[in-house]
């Protein structure tokens, strides 16, 4: 008995009845099986309560995620589009324009550097024109 507190607790005559019916098989006890029920309801409980902090966390997060993944389809959206435009009004340059590939890789190369420095330099283009309105 050691490190146990002894309580004294009251239940309804169907419950009592039910307790004495299972504390009869052998190797049961009342205490026994009002510590276990006791330490399952507190065990849910502290359970219900994590997930209920958690909840609130994990919402934002849902939210956050449903925002980046709408941006990300806005801007692949506007990039097919531009790129649609693009090739409408620009006829293929022909087989032999070599001058013209040449202009065209300039122009690429000079493009995909620029994207890199904006990206390595924490800067967003689309910022940029929302703040010179």
């Amino acid at each position: 008995m050691v490190g146990k507190v002894r309580h004294q607790l009251f239940l309804d005559k169907p419950l009592s009845d039910r307790l004495e019916a299972l504390a009869s098989k052998p190797g049961a006890s009342k205490s026994a099986i009002l510590a276990d029920a006791v330490t399952a309801w507190l065990n849910r409980r502290a359970v219900s309560e994590l997930e209920a902090s958690f909840a609130v966390r994990l919402d934002r997060m849902t939210a956050t995620l449903g925002r980046i993944e709408r941006h990300g389809h806005v801007l692949l959206e506007t990039l097919a589009l531009f790129v649609r435009y693009e090739l409408a009004i620009h006829p293929p340059l022909a087989e032999n324009d070599q001058a013209g590939r040449a202009m065209a890789r300039q122009r690429f190369e000079a493009f995909v550097e620029q994207v890199g420095r904006q990206i390595a330099a924490g800067r967003r283009t689309i910022a940029d024109a929302e703040d010179g309105r």
